[in-house]
């Protein structure tokens, strides 16, 4: 690999994500030593030259020589395209690189609805992302979408269930998301919809559970006791990551409880229908 040298990326050293990508860059010597900086880090020089909110949501890349500044995919592609020219070549045509700023913002929008974190009061910085309502409303869709599709392939599994539909499942996710929204209505716009989007994130995670789950069975039938048992060991799993999440929102731990109490009620009301 070729060594960019004397440029430094800023990144969110509590997003899982942003550490292990900044570590590759490390590691693989797409950039040296002292290459990459947590955000909360910035000097009070750099504040001069570093659009500090913007570096909060595209990840920044510092010219340490020329105290130049470059900010999200246009960094990424740097980096890489220093070693791999194509990539960056491929990267900057117009129509790819639209696509890529889209992704790339729905990811850093989104990352602290996919991996919260707590606040720490050390910090005078914290690298969260600002609020943008357009990218949450997408992630909450998508996260729906992807909910649908697998709970609608996973309930054929157990024969206890009566046959799903894809109206059905539709109707019981939003279902899931509105009586959730109910119990924070006395919140703030911006803490009920960032809220929404933790429940989405602990949907997808159940999802990937169930997915692996369907996978499995697709390459040898599993039995209704092994299946029920991993549904059940999920919803758990599920319980316990929404918990801890409302723990770091700092909201009400009822919430759980709705949340699961939800799951209850309707599992009761289909396997009496």
């Amino acid at each position: 690999m070729k060594t960019l040298n004397n440029h430094t990326i800023l990144y969110d050293e509590d997003c899982p994500l942003c550490k292990a990508y900044t570590s590759t860059f490390i590691n693989t010597k797409m950039l040296d030593k002292e290459g990459r900086k947590p955000y909360c880090e910035i000097t009070e020089h750099e504040r001069e030259f570093i659009d500090v909110p913007r570096a909060a949501n595209e990840i920044a890349l510092v010219d340490t020589e020329k105290n130049e500044v470059i900010y999200g995919i246009d960094s990424l592609l740097k980096v890489i395209g220093f070693s791999f020219p194509l990539v960056e070549k491929v990267g900057n045509i117009k129509l790819v690189k639209f696509f890529l700023k889209r992704l790339y913002s729905f990811i850093s929008y989104n990352r602290k609805v996919i991996m919260p974190s707590e606040k720490k009061e050390e910090n005078s910085l914290e690298c969260s992302p600002s609020f943008n309502l357009k990218y949450r409303l997408f992630y909450i869709v998508f996260g729906l979408i992807i909910t649908v599709v697998t709970l609608f392939h996973f309930s054929d599994l157990i024969t206890i269930l009566p046959k799903s539909s894809y109206y059905r499942e539709i109707l019981l996710a939003l279902g899931m998301l509105l009586s959730q929204y109910i119990f924070v209505l006395k919140e703030d716009h911006q803490t009920r919809i960032n809220y929404m989007g933790n429940v989405i994130t602990v949907s997808l995670f159940g999802c990937i559970a169930l997915g692996q789950l369907l996978i499995l069975n697709s390459l040898i039938e599993l039995s209704q006791f092994i299946i029920i048992f991993g549904f059940s060991g999920t919803v758990a799993l599920m319980f316990f990551e929404h918990k801890r999440r409302i723990r770091l929102l700092q909201l009400p731990t009822y919430l759980s409880w709705t949340w699961i109490g939800y799951r209850l009620v309707i599992g009761m009301i289909i396997l009496n229908v």
